[in-house]
């Protein structure tokens, strides 16, 4: 089998669950829907998930007719066709959001990391405003395997996670916030300058990238 389908506007990477453990996943955005459609047919027909990320309304649509059971994570953003789910491996990955504008970058992280076969608990709008709403959740968090932390504003969010627990923690900016959060760049640089140990950061809005980290690490502790 060639590990390139050419499908003349795109190469399609057939290898990439070979390599990586998971196929490649489709980024919608700037695609049309119908090309989208096509990468997928294209990987349909060799692997049993299919991801699809950045898709709008109109992806969504025309993916869910033409694949049976595929499914638009509307919130996430995401589509997911899946022959059969993947088992889930041991461990939980939780995803924790800040505030409930943060929900479109968590779910993504969430979506993501569901269809690479983890297990995903989601504790949603428990920010610093108001830190009994993640204190209440205290167990959920220290018994969790790996911590995607998906924050705005001033993106504190992830370092008091940090010095909760001794899992990893992923921290991941939006660009939610008012005018000097510069578009997520003030959360990115609060992240980056962590006093919290262990904290490792992803870039603006890329929920599928913590997920996508967090399952490898996951996938490496179930190896051990």
């Amino acid at each position: 089998m060639a590990p390139v389908v050419d499908l003349g506007f795109a190469n399609v990477d057939t290898h990439r669950a070979l390599r990586k453990g998971f196929p490649e996943v489709i980024f919608a955005s700037g695609k049309t829907p119908e090309q989208v459609v096509k990468i997928a047919a294209a990987l349909r027909k060799r692997e049993g998930q299919v991801l699809i990320t950045r898709a709008g309304p109109d992806h969504g649509r025309l993916v869910k007719r033409r694949f049976k059971g595929a499914v638009y994570h509307e919130t996430a953003r995401c589509v997911t066709i899946q022959k059969k789910p993947l088992p889930k491996r041991e461990g939980i990955i939780a995803v924790i959001s800040a505030g409930t504008s943060d929900l479109p970058v968590a779910e993504e992280a969430a979506v993501t990391a569901d269809v690479m076969g983890n297990r995903v608990e989601r504790l949603y709008d428990v920010g610093v405003a108001g830190l009994h709403r993640l204190l209440a959740h205290y167990t959920q968090i220290e018994t969790a395997s790996v911590l995607i932390v998906v924050a705005g504003m001033e993106g504190a969010l992830p370092s008091v996670v940090a010095g909760l627990v001794r899992r990893p923690v992923i921290a991941v900016p939006t660009s939610i916030g008012y005018g000097a959060n510069f578009h997520g760049l003030a959360a990115l640089l609060g992240m980056l300058t962590s006093c919290g140990s262990g904290v490792t950061v992803v870039n603006i809005d890329n929920g599928f990238g913590a997920a996508y980290a967090a399952s490898q690490i996951l996938a490496l502790a179930n190896e051990l």
